[in-house]
């Protein structure tokens, strides 16, 4: 058969590469055209576009690209009706993909199946108008979402497992944790690893970095040492605007694109919203999350009045209740962070309840294989049709 595929984001390539390498395991003669990014390029295929050129995120950088964004869109569609193929598959990325699937759906018979459902649960809770009438199948990876939708909304969806379940389980496999060997690769010290996640955006780095850096530093004292994650995306030079003392501190450390790593020889982690909060809970290490933005009080009011959800750590939002701390807007502050990463080192109080917290969360998120019942379901569905 003939599969479809957007993705629009690195994460979204990377949980697209996967699926696609779990239907052509079920399905040897699969063909794959696809909008997306080098992983999905190596399973193979026709990339049309990669997904740098139409991964805007933001009002203003929406607005300022708005122009190759509808180019995208009108070649999307074009290469669709041009292929015509059995189903078309989106991941994640609303935005782009929530237009394309109206298109297929007012325009064509061709199925839509969206693979990592929108997260409508946390804005724009309107889009299920959308979900309903251009959308065949919604796969979700998080099982809150289930009630979410069935429930609240009366629209059924497959939950698949969560793909992030599977990453960590095959990484932990295939590197087995040497700490010694770690310490060495990296000319690391042989003490206690402190693990920064200041984010993989220019904005979160600006916004997070210089805060992390300085509530861990003292620590540096007390015969631990820091580690900042980086990612190649972003230059040195940047993180180096951002906190010089990092790289002339001793104690302090930088690697980069090596977080996963990282986490397997941390203690404790500060960690920046997002995916990183899940992969941190599934390495089982203790952390603290948090998102600083200017105008704090704003922040908070806006959290309270139009964001739909009581948390924003996915971990927080699997098990529906705080078993990590975020600190948010202005309460991300030194003074703050420093108290509560006291509470989680080797020997603070909250330690022990964190871990157990994390161990409720794997079990709701279920076992591995994630892409392969994603990709039974989708088989099974397009030979019945």
């Amino acid at each position: 058969m003939k599969y479809f595929l957007i993705a629009g984001e690195a994460s979204g390539d990377l949980h697209a590469s996967r699926l696609m390498q779990a239907i052509k395991e079920r399905d040897p003669k699969a063909e794959y055209c696809f909008f997306g990014g080098d992983r999905m390029s190596a399973v193979g295929g026709v990339r049309i576009r990669h997904y740098k050129n139409i991964a805007y995120m933001g009002f203003i950088p929406v607005l300022l690209h708005a122009r190759t964004i509808l180019k995208g869109m009108r070649t999307c569609r074009q290469c669709i009706m041009r292929w015509h193929p059995d189903v078309v598959i989106l991941v994640d990325y609303p935005g782009f993909n929530l237009s394309i699937a109206k298109y297929v759906r007012t325009q064509t018979e061709i199925p839509v199946y969206y693979y990592i459902s929108p997260k409508i649960w946390a804005w724009k809770e309107h889009r299920i108008r959308d979900i309903r009438a251009y959308v065949n199948q919604l796969f979700s990876i998080l099982p809150f979402e289930v009630p979410f939708f069935e429930q609240k909304h009366h629209y059924p969806i497959h939950y698949v497992g969560n793909p992030s379940v599977d990453e960590i389980s095959e990484y932990v496999q295939r590197h087995p944790r040497n700490i010694d060997a770690f310490f060495a690769h990296y000319r690391l010290d042989e003490k206690p690893v402190i693990a920064l996640l200041p984010g993989s955006r220019r904005q979160e780095i600006k916004d997070n970095l210089a805060v992390m850096c300085r509530a861990a530093k003292p620590y540096l004292q007390a015969g631990y040492q820091v580690v900042v994650a980086g990612v190649s995306d972003i230059s040195e030079k940047y993180y180096r605007r951002h906190y010089s003392d990092l790289f002339s501190t001793p104690g302090m450390h930088f690697i980069v694109d090596d977080t996963l790593r990282l986490l397997q020889h941390a203690e404790v982690a500060l960690v920046t919203s997002g995916t990183a909060t899940l992969e941190t809970a599934l390495m089982r290490v203790p952390q603290v999350v948090c998102y600083y933005a200017p105008l704090g009080p704003l922040v908070r009011f806006l959290k309270k009045h139009l964001l739909k959800v009581p948390y924003i750590s996915l971990v927080n939002l699997i098990v529906d209740r705080e078993v990590v701390p975020e600190l948010i807007g202005d309460k991300m502050c030194v003074s703050e962070l420093r108290r509560r990463l006291a509470l989680i080192v080797k020997g603070g109080e909250g330690r022990a309840a964190q871990l157990n917290g994390y161990e409720d969360m794997i079990n709701r998120l279920g076992p591995a294989g994630a892409p392969q019942r994603a990709a039974d379901i989708m088989l099974q569905l397009l030979q019945n049709k």
